[in-house]
């Protein structure tokens, strides 16, 4: 009930500041301007850009908290929901959406859920607008699971030392056990907060050892070696590149990032689902 009384009261908000703007010729901010949903205005239907805008430099001004300099804004676009902006954008290194209202005096931080679809509107629209192009994802020194005849591969940027990595090493073997015609290639990225991470990321990389990774897993100490291989430092900066920060995180043929652990059968659905 106080989620219909927020989005009602944000809509009149936006209806009352339509009235106050009747041409299309108003002076329009500096920056990024996109056009919304049509709308009624005198009882004609028109689009609603002729009434609403929000530049890259409002939105920013509107959600930086801590002010301007630490959002980047990457994209605004009508929300599914009337009345309200969807602002995709980075705040220190971590891509998310936020929703402002049309009259910019709301934002709203959360998910958007359609109840008749039962979906997350807004993790669907993180997955659609973090979609990789994967050929900028080099698979030449990755870690293989399955065949590299494989109709389906799947990329997956993996910690040594993240335990939710480790449980999803069991069900992508299971997977391809299932499914010989998908293949995951593993990236190997250490996380800042496993401090150990790093040099047996170094270490597996240079002996391009799934064994060693298998063996980390299984809580076998393995030998750390240096050498000159730059593939652990490459997938760190390119993952800081795609918006990745956090293990396990998938990224589907068709360019589709999900993140985090799933069972064997939601996996091998995703990556069908996801297929090129």
């Amino acid at each position: 009930m106080l989620i219909i009384f927020v989005f009602l009261f944000l809509i009149l908000s936006a209806c009352a500041s339509s009235q106050s703007k009747t041409t299309a010729t108003d002076e329009k901010p500096q920056g990024m301007e996109v056009k919304s949903q049509e709308c009624m205005v005198a009882g004609k239907v028109k689009n609603c850009a002729q009434c609403h805008s929000l530049s890259e430099e409002e939105a920013s001004n509107i959600l930086s908290i801590q002010g301007p300099k630490t959002i980047k804004i990457l994209e605004i676009n009508p929300s599914q929901v009337p009345g309200l902006w969807e602002v995709y954008f980075n705040f220190k290194g971590r891509r998310t959406i936020a929703y402002i209202d049309y009259s910019k005096k709301y934002f709203i931080s959360g998910a958007i859920i359609d109840h008749e679809k039962k979906e997350n509107v807004t993790t669907t629209r993180m997955q659609e607008l973090s979609r990789i192009d994967v050929s900028r994802i080099p698979t030449e020194h990755a870690l293989l699971i399955g065949s590299a005849a494989a109709r389906h591969k799947v990329l997956v940027f993996d910690d040594p030392d993240c335990e939710y990595c480790k449980k999803l090493h069991g069900v992508m073997k299971k997977v391809i056990e299932q499914n010989p015609e998908i293949a995951f290639y593993i990236k190997l990225f250490p996380l800042p907060m496993h401090r150990q991470a790093y040099d047996k990321s170094v270490t597996i990389a240079c002996e391009n050892s799934l064994q060693l990774l298998e063996d980390n897993f299984s809580g076998k100490e393995i030998p750390i070696k240096k050498c000159t291989l730059t593939e652990v430092d490459d997938n760190i900066k390119l993952a800081g590149q795609l918006g990745i920060t956090g293990t396990p995180t998938l990224v589907m043929p068709n360019g589709i990032v999900i993140p985090g652990y799933m069972e064997a059968e939601a996996l091998i659905q995703k990556v069908l689902d996801n297929a090129q």
